[in-house]
């Protein structure tokens, strides 16, 4: 072979070797692009959005204890929010939502109580019922008196108490009344269900028609009975972002929570029913 053949297969090796390197130089490359790629989307889609502000929901009186626990779960979750409460009569928020009162949620004790807000076009999606509630019969401690049925309510001399009727509760204690075909005239009608049962807790009522989980919330200061006509008059209890809600997607991640499985755990604990 002679000097200028060996030469000319030198330099084809040398190409063939620096064209083989630059190809995987550049599938590397490609690759490694690629994966930051992948990375960064994945990491786009993973990451949740920074909530921070205040929420402020308004809730049906019996929601007291879960939602306050579940106000500082939220918290937790999203460092920079804060979320406050105003808890009363259905009825009573739903007339302070229509007065204009600033809220962003809105949880109530009955379908009839949130048709009041979504008929007069304040929430910005359809309601969705998150639990049930059952009525249940709250006694002094001991249940001296051997109260043992609805019926028994309308013994004379014993103080009873109920929630009005244009409030959730005072509809279902109504409606198990009526059902029973039974008449009793209370000592005095409440504007929500913590009313009603602080009566007895402070012994000026013998009794009083409230839902099963403020009996539970109460502990040992009431006894509670359960009478059959409950099953007829249990209320589902929706809830709704507010249309003019100041912090909308805030208040969406705490109805999230509401619904979530979290969420569920802490109200049925607390007595609720799943819807």
């Amino acid at each position: 072979m002679t000097r200028s053949a060996r030469r000319t297969r030198r330099t084809r090796r040398t190409l063939r070797s620096a064209g083989a390197g630059a190809a995987l130089l550049l599938a590397l490359t490609s690759c490694s692009s690629s994966s930051d790629t992948g990375s960064s989307a994945k990491s786009g889609t993973s990451a949740s959005p920074q909530l921070s502000g205040t929420v402020t929901v308004f809730a049906a009186a019996s929601l007291e204890e879960s939602f306050t626990k579940l106000g500082t779960q939220f918290e937790r979750q999203h460092p920079g929010t804060k979320v406050t409460f105003s808890f009363g009569g259905s009825d009573s928020l739903a007339a302070s939502i229509l007065g204009g009162a600033p809220a962003d949620v809105f949880a109530a004790a009955s379908p009839n109580t949130m048709r009041i807000v979504t008929d007069a076009g304040g929430t910005s999606a359809s309601p969705t019922t998150f639990v049930r509630n059952q009525l249940e019969i709250a006694t002094l401690p001991g249940n001296p008196d051997k109260i043992s049925s609805l019926k028994d309510l309308t013994g004379s001399g014993l103080k009873v108490v109920l929630c009005d009727e244009s409030v959730p509760c005072g509809a279902a204690a109504k409606k198990a009344l009526d059902a029973s075909k039974l008449k009793l005239t209370p000592v005095s009608y409440e504007q929500d269900v913590k009313s009603a049962l602080t009566k007895v807790e402070l012994k000026e009522a013998d009794a009083a028609v409230v839902y099963k989980t403020d009996v539970r919330a109460a502990g040992d200061k009431v006894a509670g009975v359960d009478f059959p006509e409950s099953a007829d008059a249990i209320n589902d209890y929706p809830i709704a972002l507010l249309k003019d809600a100041p912090n909308a997607e805030a208040a969406q991640a705490f109805i999230d929570l509401v619904q979530s499985a979290d969420g569920q755990k802490v109200l049925t604990e607390a007595g609720f029913l799943t819807p």
